[in-house]
């Protein structure tokens, strides 16, 4: 059964450990993700943007297939299906179809439509019992074709935020989505350090996890992060095995182009990068 995420990113702070959300985007990435998880005996969040959430078929497709795996691949760690950076519309729309947990992207609203948007979201999560993740200042990188530098959010801004009641909150620290180009600063301990002075125990959430060195990764997790978004780095893994596997040309070997053949290589890239991944966050043995 799926879970909120409220729960097990509280543990995960008291803990000093991060929850990885590892964003789906089919079968074969949902079912590598959650046996890993059960196998690695790690809480796991499942994430899903708008965009993947339309190349599914749509948000009760979603949550059918994963409800459905949960079931018969015997799945039993905490296992939360997120919409990430969701528009209000997408945030209603996936309440609806069942998820366990929401990301309203408000950070490109004005700071007052963000808190008025974000306030309504928090009552009604809070009835549904699903957890809800804001965000403050927008992250950099290339995020569903909008291209950002990775600012770094106001830490009045998101005590305002924090406050509304939501469970968990994305602040931008300079992060960004997708591959981190050669000239990337780093990301701003000082603003993370700030933010979690005004927001206490909030778990905080590191999106663009990909790319960004292991020490880092600690330090941030030292400092309140709690959840930390991985997806680039398992479209890469599972892109270099599939390469591979036709190069090698074992799609014309036998039935080397049935489709259970064709995308296992991927499919086992992906386990090994979230197993990595895991190892690096602490989630391990945390279910």
């Amino acid at each position: 059964m799926l879970v909120s995420a409220k729960e097990m990113l509280q543990k995960a702070v008291a803990g000093h450990y991060a929850v990885g959300q590892f964003n789906i985007n089919n079968l074969e990435w949902t079912k590598a993700i959650l046996l890993t998880a059960q196998e690695c005996n790690s809480p796991v969040i499942l994430g899903v943007s708008e965009g993947a959430g339309k190349y599914m078929a749509g948000y009760k497709t979603i949550v059918g297939m994963v409800n459905g795996m949960l079931e018969e691949l015997n799945i039993t760690v905490p296992v939360a299906l997120h919409l990430d950076h969701g528009s209000y519309d997408a945030c209603y729309k996936c309440i609806e179809a069942g998820f366990s947990s929401i990301m309203f992207d408000g950070s490109h609203y004005a700071i007052e439509e963000n808190v008025a948007k974000t306030k309504e979201l928090v009552k009604v999560c809070a009835e549904k019992g699903i957890s809800l993740e804001a965000e403050v200042g927008s992250i950099g990188g290339e995020e569903d074709g909008v291209i950002g530098m990775g600012e770094c959010a106001d830490p009045n801004e998101c005590k305002m935020i924090a406050d509304l009641g939501i469970d968990f909150l994305a602040a931008g620290i300079g992060n960004i989505h997708g591959k981190y180009p050669a000239n990337w600063a780093g990301l701003s301990f000082e603003t993370l350090a700030a933010i979690q002075e005004k927001t206490g125990d909030l778990p905080l959430v590191l999106h663009g996890g990909t790319g960004i060195p292991d020490d880092m990764i600690k330090k941030a997790i030292d400092l309140g992060v709690a959840k930390i978004n991985v997806n680039t780095e398992c479209q890469l893994v599972f892109a270099e095995a599939t390469r591979q596997y036709i190069e090698a040309g074992k799609d014309q070997q036998g039935k080397g182009f049935d489709p259970r053949k064709l995308l296992a290589p991927g499919t086992e890239a992906i386990k090994a990068k979230v197993k990595e991944k895991m190892e690096i966050f602490g989630s391990i043995g945390r279910a």
